[in-house]
Formats: structure tokens, C-alpha cells, sequence
């Protein structure tokens, strides 16, 4: 049996949410990864030295402000009615712009160029004496698929004036003051992506105003990008299936295949799953300690050097241990000792 709907004001649900075309299908409706700003791998609070401009905080969120220290970023529990996290900005420095924002790589946004595509998120202000002109915008980067320059800021303007974006990055709404208020509420904005040449989406969300106070706070959760002209639900997705989501793109790697190199040194042969989008650059969390299985040596600080690797898999070489036999087995001594080593193939 078939069931036609017709009319002009769309289908209206139990969540209050209305549908005007039909459903995009199954799969990733939400090309926003961490919307619901559920995983934190890199911590849950970022502050100076952590929270520089085009620094990324909650995984795939990077902040982009009018200089370092901006804001503090933490994950929060202030949140509106089914959700669970939010990412919380608060004011470190006053009277300057800040926000956050999130590139979707071109294997889960190229279907949707040259269509129209919606952004909605809740939000809410700690007070709106000074935070009255928080603005979305849906930016196309025309530059090489998956090579964007993160920081797509070239000036940030006066207040109320929309930032100045770099060459290749592109406003494809005409970003406006939401009347953000100190209840969370939905707020959604809908555009066309139609700049020639597009090959990456990017998500910008930032308060406008160039008059600040300290401890003022913009709250930001259940941020989603889909395909066409309304918004719908926030899609919550299986927690693992979120967790793998972010990992393709940054996580922490505390396995390995080591021998002993030299009384110093081992070599480290690491797997990474799930494969990351591409060869990560790699760092450390801070000393590791490995173990025999009997005897554990920490590092007397921070020494490594990446050898070879691929999407899945990592040889590198850590130093600054004394003691060890060559050839002799180890492994990270996990529990006394959670540092690791990050990976990160972010865009």
C-alpha cells in the first residue's frame, strides 16, 4: 500500500521536529563527528598552553580565536535535555572573538556538494550582557580535497563584522546574529554549497561580540550536519561507533612490539585500529614506562623518532631509558604509568 502526504508545512513529529522533503536515507546522516561532544581522547579540559588558536580540544573540535588563551574548553555536564556533554567556552581573554569548528573530510561530505546541507546545534550563554551575537556558518574549502589549511581565519574583524576567511575558504551562508539566549535552545542554518571546486565542508560556530567578560561562557552540544533543507533530530550514535569515528583521526597508542635497541633505546612496532585516514605524525602524552614483565624503566624524559609507517601500523624509536639488554622483549607498563603515544592524522 502506498500513503501520499501532500501539502506546503511539512510533517510535523513527537520531537517537534518537521520534515518538508523526504528522508536522505539510511547511513551517516550526520557528517559531524562527536556532536554530542561525547569523546575527549586529548582530555576534558584545556587551558593556556592547551587552548591556543587552531588547537584541537574534544575530539574533531578545534578552536579557532582571535589569538592564544581565548578561551578555556572543557567538556561539561551543562546540558540541555538529553544530552549528556557539551563543550563549554569560557572567557580567559576579554574582548575578543572565539569559537570552534570541524573540517568533514571529503569521503563523508562529497555527496552533499553542490546541494543543499543544514547545520543545527543547541546553545545557551552563561549571560547575554555580553555574549548577543553568537553566528554559525557552513564554509566550503575549494582547495585540494583533505590539504585545508585548519585556520581559515585572515582577520577576525570588528564586532558584529563576519570574520575575514582565507583564500579557498568560503562562506556559503551569509552568517547572522541566532539570539543566543541563556536557555538552550535549537538553532540551525541551511545553505547551498555551490563555490566551484569544493572539496571539504567546514562547520564554524563562534560568538561575534569584541566585548567580553571573564568567566562568561558559550555552551555548544548535539551540533549535526546533513543533506538538505530542514533540520531533524540529533542522530545518536553507539558510543563505539563514535569512539571509531574519531580515532580514524587522532588516537592514543599504547601497544607495541618492543626490543631492546641499545642500552637506551627500543624499537617499537605498534598497530592502529582502527586505520587512521592517513601515516599520522606521532608525540608523546609525556615519559613512558615500559616493563620486562619483572623490572619497569621510565624514560628520564620525552624521546621519539618516527621510523616508518602506514595507515595501520607504526615503527618508531624511543630513547632516554638506561639499562636495557639488547634484543630483550618489553611492553608498556599500562596502569602505574597512562601516558602514551599519540597519533593524529587530522585534516
Amino acid at each position: 500500500m502506498t500513503v501520499s502526504i501532500s501539502g506546503t508545512d511539512g510533517v510535523t513529529f513527537n520531537d517537534s521536529s518537521v520534515q518538508t522533503t523526504a528522508a536522505t536515507g539510511f547511513g551517516m546522516k550526520n557528517r559531524i563527528i562527536n556532536g554530542g561532544m561525547d569523546i575527549a581522547q586529548r582530555g576534558t579540559s584545556f587551558t593556556s598552553g592547551a587552548n591556543n588558536d587552531d588547537a584541537y580540544v574534544l575530539d574533531r573540535f578545534y578552536i579557532l580565536s582571535d589569538g592564544n588563551d581565548i578561551v578555556d574548553v572543557t567538556q561539561t555536564t551543562t546540558v540541555p535535555t538529553g544530552a549528556k556533554f557539551s563543550i563549554g567556552l569560557d572567557v580567559e581573554t576579554v574582548n575578543k572573538k572565539f569559537g570552534i569548528a570541524q573540517i568533514i573530510e571529503n569521503a563523508n561530505c562529497f555527496d552533499a556538494i553542490g546541494g543543499n546541507v543544514t547545520v543545527s546545534f543547541q546553545a545557551k550563554v552563561s549571560a547575554t550582557t555580553n555574549l548577543d551575537n553568537v553566528k554559525c556558518a557552513i564554509v566550503a574549502w575549494s582547495g585540494t580535497a583533505d590539504t585545508v589549511t585548519s585556520d581559515i581565519i585572515s582577520a577576525w574583524g570588528a564586532e558584529g563584522t563576519n570574520p575575514t576567511l582565507i583564500a579557498n575558504a568560503t562562506y556559503e551562508n551569509t552568517p547572522a546574529n541566532l539570539n543566543v539566549t541563556t536557555s538552550f535552545a535549537t538553532y540551525s542554518v541551511t545553505a547551498n554549497v555551490d563555490t566551484a571546486s569544493t572539496s571539504n565542508i567546514i562547520l564554524f560556530i563562534w560568538s561575534d561580540v569584541t566585548t567580553t567578560s571573564l568567566g562568561e561562557f558559550l555552551y555548544i552540544t548535539n551540533v549535526q550536519l546533513e543533506k538538505g533543507s530542514t533540520a531533524t533530530s540529533f542522530d545518536y550514535r553507539p558510543i563505539g561507533t563514535e569512539l571509531a569515528l574519531c580515532q580514524r583521526y587522532f588516537q592514543i597508542v599504547r601497544n607495541g612490539i618492543m626490543l631492546g635497541n641499545s642500552a637506551a633505546t627500543i624499537v617499537v612496532n605498534s598497530m592502529l585500529s582502527p586505520s587512521m585516514r592517513a601515516t599520522p605524525s606521532l608525540s608523546q602524552q609525556g615519559v613512558i614506562q615500559i616493563t620486562n614483565g619483572s623490572t619497569d624503566t621510565t624514560q628520564s624524559s620525552n624521546s621519539l623518532t618516527f621510523a616508518n609507517g602506514a595507515d595501520n601500523s607504526l615503527l618508531y624509536v624511543m630513547g632516554n631509558f638506561s639499562g636495557l639488554a639488547t634484543n630483550a622483549a618489553f611492553g608498556f607498563r599500562l596502569g602505574a604509568n597512562t601516558n602514551g603515544v599519540t597519533a593524529s592524522a587530522e585534516l
